[in-house]
């Protein structure tokens, strides 16, 4: 269905503790809380699209656990297509293990397991899907050449492609002229760029030197100040709505997300990110990845 939102990434189970501060190197502190919840970043972005309505193609990797078999469920009950979500006999399902502060800032390490499976051969299964969507939309929980291929499938339909690239790690210009929106935050772009984000100047910086690597359009994700939004022609700050953070842990996946909806609806990228700030304001203020997103009426 040409209206459809193609998502290629990672599957993984939140392993959660909510403490009062994250732990320095070397200490051990008593958790307040633990919680375990679906999560990986793009399972928690088809979640995040399909609550708002989004038509959502799910293009992943699952273990032949427990986790993986919960993760099916989850998948199904919430209406998104799983026909390209592979059971891997061999890997076991990717995990994260997520410490929360009081100010609902994170820390997380991931073991990937079947994600760093997933292969470019998973993607050229679904690649009639990918050239007839209207949004293919991927992270970097995954193999690069998986990316690549499906960029390059979608570049030869046509397809825009939203790359959110974390976590971050260096990427060739051939990929990045293909990507129709980029989408780090502010150390993501940091990260690609050199430039440390500090204020809106610094962020335009780093936003023009990713546009001069070939990107067609970045949004710098901007936390509690909004997002960022430059191409050739324009750079405008975005603001979010005021609220109080609880969990940031899935913010970025459910702007994403909500980003996604918006374009695939035939909305301008400025309504688009608007859309996509509501949403992840939202989600900041409950705990949890997947848990966390909020559903088409919560935005109105």
């Amino acid at each position: 269905m040409k209206n459809s939102i193609v998502v290629v990434g990672s599957s993984n189970t939140d392993m959660v503790v909510i403490a009062d501060h994250l732990p320095a190197p070397g200490e051990t502190i008593l958790a307040r809380k633990f919680l375990m919840n679906p999560g990986g970043k793009g399972a928690n972005q088809a979640v995040a699209a399909a609550r708002l309505g989004g038509n959502v193609i799910f293009i992943a990797r699952t273990g032949a656990d427990i986790f993986g078999s919960r993760s099916m469920e989850l998948f199904e009950s919430e209406g998104i297509q799983s026909q390209f979500i592979t059971e891997d006999p061999e890997n076991p399902s990717g995990i994260a293990l997520i410490t929360v502060d009081k100010n609902g800032e994170n820390s997380i390490v991931v073991a990937s397991g079947c994600n760093a499976a997933l292969s470019s051969e998973d993607v050229m299964n679904a690649s009639e899907s990918i050239q007839s969507a209207a949004v293919l939309l991927l992270q970097l929980e995954i193999p690069l050449t998986t990316v690549e291929t499906a960029i390059d499938l979608a570049a030869s339909a046509s397809v825009p492609v939203i790359l959110n690239p974390a976590p971050a790690c260096l990427l060739p210009a051939s990929l990045l002229s293909k990507v129709f929106i980029l989408t780090p935050n502010e150390s993501e772009a940091e990260m690609l760029t050199g430039i440390c984000i500090q204020d809106k100047k610094s962020a335009e910086e780093a936003a023009q030197k990713l546009l001069e690597m070939g990107v067609k359009n970045v949004i710098i994700t901007m936390g509690a100040d909004g997002a960022l939004f430059c191409n050739a022609d324009l750079s405008v700050l975005i603001k979010a709505p005021v609220v109080k953070a609880v969990d940031t842990t899935a913010a970025g996946d459910v702007f994403n997300g909500a980003l996604a909806v918006a374009l695939a609806e035939g909305k301008e990228i400025m309504p688009s990110i608007e859309f996509a700030c509501c949403a992840a304001s939202i989600s900041v203020t409950r705990l949890g990845a997947q848990a966390s997103a909020p559903c088409r009426s919560e935005l109105k």
